[in-house]
């Protein structure tokens, strides 16, 4: 029978981060009852656990979200693989796990209690049209005078990226309600220097019936922006981003660019709670 883990992912204290369903034993499931718990269940994504097909992969993994299924997604990456060696999952390789998804295969890192994802090359990186950049900023309600630049940073969802003046513009922004099927919008902006965080981040998608939520701390977003600001040269080494502040959350978000180039996104995962039956 299927189980269901519950995990906060991206935490920096108790019930901080981004929550995540996690089935195992669902490889039975058919794509429409994975997809009826997932709005069942709630949360930004669900995943499900299975055996891989990919000899190089530990395991796989397909991710759902009210509006459907996603090739990639950050904090489900985190999350599923904490589950998984939570469940007494054994990597191939040490200190590393591969997990094979809709794109392809992500490395994942452990490092101590925390886990941090390579992120995947972005699919499009480019400036909105103007068009585009206008939508974006009536859907996240920012002030037009406090954009800085306005980017594609795909990799899966299709992130659009609102960068800010400062991270103060980021927390003031007042989104709409409303908007189309398939929007992936988000805001970042800088903290001034000495604070805990060095960047904030808010980011937005609409579910199946055109409401735009709000979500607590997003893997993919922060991978696009990393990977946006260090090509850049707007971040070195690494840096911290806080999301979730207008939410109720208080994720934090580790993003590193290592000696090849490639950026990791990493955060702290814990299960809140395990091994629920599926009926």
């Amino acid at each position: 029978m299927p189980t269901c883990d519950l995990i906060d992912v991206f935490c920096d204290g108790p019930l901080s981060g981004n929550p995540l369903g996690v089935v195992h034993g669902g490889d039975d499931l058919s794509a429409q009852e994975m997809q009826a718990f997932t709005n069942w269940l709630g949360f930004s994504e669900t995943t499900f656990l299975l055996p891989p097909t990919d000899p190089a992969a530990d395991y796989r993994v397909r991710i759902f979200y009210p509006g459907g299924e996603l090739p990639f997604a950050g904090h489900p990456t985190l999350g599923s693989c904490h589950s998984w060696l939570e469940a007494g999952g054994i990597a191939k390789g040490e200190g590393r796990v591969v997990q094979e998804c809709g794109i392809g295969l992500v490395d994942i890192r452990v490092e101590g209690e925390s886990l941090a994802f390579k992120a995947p090359p972005l699919l499009k990186h480019e400036p909105l049209t103007d068009e585009e950049r206008a939508a974006a900023i009536t859907l996240t309600g920012v002030d037009e005078a406090a954009v800085i630049e306005a980017v594609h940073v795909v990799n899966g969802p299709k992130w659009q990226l609102l960068r800010l003046k400062s991270a103060d513009d980021v927390l003031a922004a007042a989104p709409v309600t409303i908007a189309p099927v398939g929007t992936d919008v988000g805001i970042a902006g800088p903290h001034e220097a000495g604070f805990e965080r060095d960047w904030e981040l808010r980011a937005f998608f609409a579910d199946a019936l055109g409401r735009l939520n709000e979500d607590p701390v997003t893997g993919s977003f922060n991978a696009g922006v990393a990977i946006h600001l260090f090509e850049n040269g707007l971040a070195q080494g690494s840096y911290t981003a806080g999301q979730g502040r207008k939410v109720g959350a208080n994720g934090l978000v580790r993003c590193e660019q290592d000696e090849s180039g490639d950026a990791w996104i990493g955060g702290r995962c814990q299960i809140v709670s395990r091994g629920g039956a599926l009926s």
